[in-house]
C-alpha cells in the first residue's frame, strides 16, 4: 500500500511497511513519536520535485478544487501500478481511480498515517530541511492567497461594495458643501437661492457670476435657461444682500470649483457602478435597480451571502432596528426596507406598497440565487419577473378601482324610493289634496274653539296644566 503526502517543496509516495499496523489506529501515532520507529512503518517510495512556484500553485489549485493536476498524473502513473494508494480527500481519491485506474482509501488509519508522516516529514524525506521547508510554506500560501483573491467568483461584488459606500458619502459630502455654498454667497445675493434650486446649477452660477453686479454683463445661456436668466438679472439689480471683496469671492469660487468636481466625479463612479452591477448581478439590477442593488449587497457583505437569504428577509433588509423595536414592543413588524426604494414600489398607491415590496423580494430572491450561482450571464430571468410584476400592480389598482365602482360582485341593485306606487296597478293609497275649508272658522263658537284647542294638547301637557291650577 502506497501513501499520497503532499509537501510544499513537491509530492511524495511513502509505502507502508507493515499493514497490520493499520488496523489499531488508536496506535499509529506513538508509531511516529520518533524517527526510528517511523522509519520501521512508512519509508519513501519516490518524489515528484515542483520546478517552479508557478507549478507547485497550479498543483494547490487543483488540490482545492479536488481534482489531480497534469504532473500529479503523470507521477503516480510511473510509481502506482497494481498498488493501493491513500489518500486524504476521498474527493480526490474518486477523481485518481476514475482518470487512473488506480483504486484509492480513505479511512482513518490513513488520516491517522498522514498525521504521522507529518510530524516527522524532515526525517523521512533526506534532503528536506526546516529551515527550507517553512520558506517554501510561507511563500506558496501567499501566491495561493493572492490566486484566490484574482479568480474567486465571491471577490468581485467587494467592488460594488465599495463604490456604493463611496457614492453615499459623496452625496453627503456634496449636501454640505452646496449647503455651505447658499449659506456664504446667500449674504451677498440672498435671492440666487430661491430662483436657482439646484445645487449644482448654483455652484456653476455663482463660479461664473462672482460679484451680482456683473451678472448684467454675462451671458449664462451655457448654465442656466432663459427664463431663469432673466429672473436672475433682474433680482440682482434689486438685491438687498451685502457687499463683499474679492478675497471672499475668490474663496466661494473654490468652494464652487470642489463642488463641481465632486459631481463630475460622482456621474463617473455612477456609470462605474452601473457596469459593474449589469455585469456582476443583471437580474438584480433589472428587478430593481443599479443603486438599491448594489445597497442590498453591501447591507448583506456579498452576493453570495445574499443568496442564501429568504426573500422575507431580503424585505426588511435594512430596517433591523423598526423590525427589533417592533419585536420587543409587541407591534407590527416594518413591510419594506432598502427595498422601498426601488421604482415598482414607488409606483405602488400607499396601501399596495406591502402587497407589491413582498412580491418583489420574493422574485429579488430568486434574481440574487440566480446572478451567484447561475452559468447565464442575461438579465432575461429580471426583466420577465419584473414584467409579471408590474401587471400584478397593475392588477391591484384595476381590482380596487372596480370594487370602488360596485362592479366587483354582479350590478348595483336599483332601490324603488316611491313606495306608494304599487307594480303596474297604480297607486296604493290615494293622493293626499289640501282641504281649504279646514281654515274656515264660520259657525264655529269660542267655546267650540276653545274646546277643540284643548283636545289637542297631548295628556302629559294637560296635567302639567292642572298642577299649576292647583298650584
Amino acid at each position: 500500500m502506497l501513501v499520497l503526502f503532499e509537501t510544499p517543496a513537491g509530492f511524495a509516495l511513502f509505502k507502508v511497511l507493515d499493514e497490520g499496523k493499520l488496523n489499531k489506529v488508536e496506535d499509529i501515532s506513538k508509531e511516529f513519536l520518533a524517527a526510528d520507529t517511523a522509519r520501521k512503518v512508512v519509508s519513501l517510495k519516490a518524489f515528484s520535485k515542483f520546478e517552479n512556484t508557478a507549478e507547485a500553485l497550479e498543483a494547490a489549485t487543483k488540490l482545492l478544487e479536488s481534482t489531480p493536476s497534469k504532473g500529479l498524473r503523470k507521477f503516480l502513473r510511473s510509481h502506482c501500478d497494481g498498488e493501493t494508494l491513500g489518500v486524504y480527500d476521498s474527493k480526490l481519491g474518486n477523481a485518481i481511480k476514475e482518470k487512473l485506474k488506480i483504486e484509492c482509501v480513505h479511512n482513518n488509519a490513513v488520516m491517522e498515517l498522514l498525521r504521522g508522516v507529518r510530524s516527522q516529514l524532515t526525517e523521512l524525506i533526506s534532503g528536506l530541511g526546516a529551515q527550507d521547508l517553512a520558506p517554501m510554506s510561507l511563500g506558496l500560501s501567499h501566491s495561493l492567497s493572492r490566486y484566490k483573491l484574482k479568480f474567486s467568483a465571491d471577490k468581485v461584488d467587494t467592488m460594488i461594495v465599495q463604490a456604493i459606500g463611496l457614492l453615499d458619502d459623496l452625496d453627503k459630502e456634496l449636501n454640505t458643501y452646496a449647503m455651505r455654498i447658499r449659506e456664504w454667497y446667500g449674504w451677498h445675493f440672498p435671492e440666487l437661492t430661491k430662483i436657482i434650486q439646484d445645487n449644482i446649477l448654483y455652484a456653476k452660477t455663482v463660479k461664473l457670476m462672482g460679484d451680482r453686479a456683473n451678472a448684467a454683463n454675462l451671458d449664462f445661456s451655457e448654465v442656466l435657461p432663459d427664463e431663469v436668466e432673466t429672473e436672475l438679472k433682474e433680482a440682482a439689480v434689486i438685491s438687498m444682500g451685502t457687499e463683499v471683496n474679492d478675497l471672499d469671492l475668490m474663496n466661494i469660487k473654490e468652494l464652487c470649483d470642489q463642488v463641481i468636481s465632486l459631481a463630475e466625479y460622482r456621474a463617473q463612479l455612477y456609470d462605474y457602478l452601473k457596469s459593474r452591477m449589469n455585469t456582476v448581478a443583471p437580474n438584480l439590477t433589472a428587478l430593481v435597480g443599479e443603486l438599491v442593488g448594489a445597497r442590498l449587497i453591501a447591507h448583506g457583505g456579498s452576493l453570495m451571502n445574499l443568496a442564501k437569504q429568504p426573500g422575507s428577509t431580503v424585505q426588511i433588509l435594512g430596517a433591523e432596528k423598526a423590525l427589533f423595536r417592533a419585536l420587543k414592543t409587541k407591534h407590527s413588524t416594518p413591510k419594506y426596507g432598502l427595498i422601498y426604494h426601488a421604482s415598482l414600489v414607488g409606483q405602488a398607491a400607499p396601501k399596495h406598497k406591502g402587497k407589491i415590496s413582498r412580491s418583489l423580494a420574493a422574485k429579488a430572491a430568486l434574481a440574487i440565487r440566480c446572478d451567484a450561482l447561475g452559468d447565464d450571464q442575461d438579465n432575461s430571468m429580471g426583466v420577465e419577473n419584473r414584467l409579471k410584476l408590474e401587471a400584478r400592480l397593475r392588477a391591484l389598482e384595476g381590482k380596487e378601482l372596480g370594487r370602488s365602482a360596485g362592479s366587483a360582485k354582479g350590478k348595483p341593485k336599483i332601490e324603488v324610493y316611491d313606495k306608494d306606487r304599487k307594480k303596474g296597478s297604480g297607486l296604493i293609497t290615494p293622493a293626499k289634496t289640501y282641504n281649504p275649508a279646514a281654515d274656515s272658522l264660520l259657525g264655529q263658537t269660542p267655546n267650540s274653539t276653545a274646546a277643540d284647542e284643548q283636545d289637542t294638547v297631548p295628556k302629559k301637557k294637560k296635567k302639567v296644566l292642572l298642577d299649576l291650577v292647583k298650584f
